[in-house]
């Protein structure tokens, strides 16, 4: 099957990043790896979509914001939601299947709802899914450490599927553009 790839930049806003509902787990490290992906992908022609909760911050103001290091240009798609799964309520999936996507890279922010929410959700829906291991933060809980939180996602998605799709956490540093899932099939 061919594979057609999209990055998804979730939650990556600056109330979430760098503001009240964070900061996330080394901040800059983040927005840098997302810069560099983000990077890639349009090197790749590869089409990048942004997913924005609509309950960080009132809309247009700065903690709404997605992050200005990586915000995306006037034709980029920016999808609004209110649910921590990023295709309930929204047409993401909708937008993903007219450009013909069968592969996501994830990225984006917080590793335990949105990231979770998201990839597990877009194997059920028939998507290959690349998490980018060191491309999603959160923050700590009363439990655990943001980065305990991260490493932990991290082992538990790595080959978490449904069916057919499944999910394997890359670094940004592979080529995570180039799906590998059909050589474990």
């Amino acid at each position: 099957m061919i594979r057609k790839t999209a990055l998804l930049i979730i939650d990556a806003q600056v109330g979430i990043i760098e503001g009240q509902l964070g900061p996330v787990f080394q901040p800059s490290t983040l927005v840098q790896t997302l810069k560099k992906v983000r990077e890639d992908a349009y090197s790749k022609g590869i089409p990048v979509l942004y997913v924005q909760d609509a309950d960080v911050g009132e809309v247009g103001s700065d903690d709404f914001a997605i992050h200005p290091e990586i915000a995306p240009l006037p034709s980029e798609t920016v999808i609004q939601k209110l649910a921590t799964d990023s295709f309930h309520g929204t047409d993401l999936h909708e937008k993903l299947q007219a450009l013909g996507i069968n592969h996501l890279v994830i990225t984006g922010c917080k590793t335990e709802y949105c990231i979770d929410s998201a990839c597990r959700k877009a194997t059920t829906l028939g998507y290959d899914v690349t998490l980018v291991k060191d491309g999603h933060s959160t923050s700590d809980n009363q439990v655990l450490s943001a980065e305990q939180i991260i490493a932990h996602h991290n082992t538990c998605l790595h080959g978490l599927g449904n069916i057919e799709p499944f999910i394997l956490v890359r670094e940004s540093t592979e080529d995570i553009f180039a799906p590998t899932h059909d050589s474990y099939r």
